[in-house]
């Protein structure tokens, strides 16, 4: 069994793409993995609880806003870095994707909402990993109240359908049950999840990056990642 996570970004006319995008953790190794992450929020945090005060949100952590107001740019920077070795050092499979929105609704007349496309292509790259290991999945995504219903709506269709619509779509059924919805500051795989849509939204596809040291560090933990040979980022269209 394989741990599903995902979490979405905020696109607007300055940031017009959308990100969704996580990590499959199998099960046998999520205590461990666990424990990891925890003991990387206890270094910025001093706790391991999971609390609102005490959550690895990649906005807050690169501006040093929220939980991160006032805390020295060195331990910002390095939650990046420890969850980029975290991610490496274990290869752990991360899926992305990234929709060119104003192209996604230029290039169809009845264009499908960025989130639930998004959503919908996210299901089907966790089901094609799934497809090469031979193994089942859970998913979890992070609770947007105005997104729960209709995705989990959306995921009871494409099964009873036997694949999403797509023209090449994928079957779901080693997706089980349905899409579970919690708030990202009670799981630290959905707040690594964060991290990953953060990272690839700031850095995928962008030369022009600031000659900054924090946006330098933070971009190279990010090309750690994608160095790590576990990372598929799908663009569309």
């Amino acid at each position: 069994m394989h741990l599903c996570y995902f979490d979405e970004n905020k696109h607007s006319e300055q940031n017009p793409n959308f990100f969704i995008g996580g990590l499959l953790i199998p099960d046998k190794q999520a205590l461990k993995f666990e424990d990891t992450l925890s003991q990387i929020a206890f270094n910025f945090f001093g706790t391991r609880t999971l609390t609102a005060q005490s959550e690895m949100h990649g906005k807050d952590l690169f501006h040093g806003k929220g939980i991160a107001k006032g805390r020295k740019i060195q331990d910002r920077v390095q939650v990046f870095k420890d969850v980029a070795n975290f991610i490496s050092n274990n290869k752990i499979p991360v899926r992305i994707v990234c929709i060119d929105v104003i192209r996604h609704k230029s290039k169809y007349t009845y264009p499908m909402p960025e989130y639930r496309l998004g959503l919908m292509l996210m299901l089907e790259r966790f089901s094609e990993y799934l497809d090469g290991v031979d193994d089942l999945g859970l998913v979890f995504g992070d609770y947007e109240a105005d997104e729960v219903t209709s995705a989990v709506v959306d995921f009871s269709e494409f099964k009873s359908q036997g694949k999403t619509p797509m023209y090449f779509g994928r079957p779901l059924g080693r997706l089980l049950d349905t899409v579970y919805f919690t708030q990202s500051h009670h799981s630290r795989f959905l707040q690594v999840a964060d991290l990953l849509v953060y990272m690839a939204g700031r850095y995928d596809g962008k030369e022009d990056v600031p000659d900054k040291w924090h946006e330098q560090e933070v971009k190279a933990a990010w090309e750690k990642i994608k160095a790590s040979g576990t990372v598929h980022i799908q663009h569309w269209p």
